[in-house]
């Protein structure tokens, strides 16, 4: 159950900090780890107090994410070692992360900075569903890769065009309307053509769903067990309904509330890749000989 919870917080966490930058409220809080010089907390009068109260409670969901990670830590502590080493990148991640978010505070939020805030998010979200996977998994037998070599190679590849649609979305995002706060304005934002971005971020997304559609399709013509199967169908579809919102989202403009959907649609695709990819490695536990 933490393991799972683990995942979905993870996720949850980008989508809240979609919305401190579709607010304009990266600066509500202007320094780290300090909100605003000398005070812990937001200050009346130091900025709008609705920008302080959303970057503010972005900021102390970290805690509520570190709490988690900890005690499925210490959950696991008599676990083998695999699921213990992921537990621990979970926490030294969330604290890592943690410091890349308050420099790009103090970098005025560029758009590369930010960027470097959101990237290891999705890795900590896809280490968080493999953990998930593996915490399920019984610690006795022998573990054993049951997706063919061939195959595995095709999902490392889906895998490797995945970050680069996470990449050029980032790179759209920091050519886009939305700076992150209202008084930064788009200074420091990525100076390129804003369309053609757009379309690159996209038809490599397209190029990731026709491979993954191959993948299914191989693993349902081997007979791979139902569960890779589920999970394989259901990446296929959030790929298309992760595609359908980032065109609407482009031919509306971009309006605020497309943002935060698309980025927990993204968190939702990375953590059933990251699942296809862990269910293919079991562990097989022997019977009991009969004495």
């Amino acid at each position: 159950m933490l393991a799972f919870l683990l995942m979905v917080a993870q996720g949850g966490i980008t989508v809240t900090g979609s919305i401190v930058r579709v607010t304009g409220s990266g600066l509500g809080c202007n320094t780290w780890p300090n909100c605003h010089d000398g005070s812990l907390v937001p200050v009346e009068g130091a900025a709008p107090w609705i920008q302080q109260l959303i970057e503010f409670g972005n900021r102390l969901l970290t805690f509520a994410l570190i709490a988690i990670a900890i005690a499925l830590l210490i959950s696991v502590l008599k676990r083998r070692k695999e699921i213990i080493v992921y537990a621990l990148l979970q926490c030294f991640g969330i604290v890592v992360q943690a410091v890349i978010g308050g420099i790009s505070v103090h970098l005025d939020l560029k758009w590369w900075a930010v960027a470097l805030h959101f990237l290891p998010s999705m890795i900590l979200v896809w280490l968080a569903a493999v953990l998930w996977v593996r915490v399920n998994q019984p610690d006795e037998g022998t573990p054993r890769v049951i997706i063919p070599q061939s195959l595995r190679a095709l999902a490392v590849f889906g895998a490797i065009l995945l970050s680069i649609v996470l990449v050029t979305g980032t790179m759209v995002t920091g050519a886009g309307v939305h700076a992150g706060d209202t008084g930064v304005g788009m200074e420091g934002r990525l100076d390129v053509d804003l369309g053609l971005m757009a379309h690159i971020h996209a038809w490599v997304m397209y190029v990731y769903l026709a491979v993954t559609i191959v993948l299914v399709g191989a693993l349902v013509a081997k007979k791979a067990p139902a569960n890779l199967q589920r999970t394989g169908w259901l990446l296929i579809i959030m790929i298309v309904v992760q595609a359908g919102v980032g065109i609407l989202q482009f031919r509306l403009g971009v309006p605020r509330w497309t943002v935060p959907v698309h980025i927990g649609l993204c968190s939702f695709v990375v953590a059933c890749c990251a699942v296809l990819w862990a269910q293919g490695k079991v562990r097989e536990v022997q019977a009991s000989r009969v004495q």
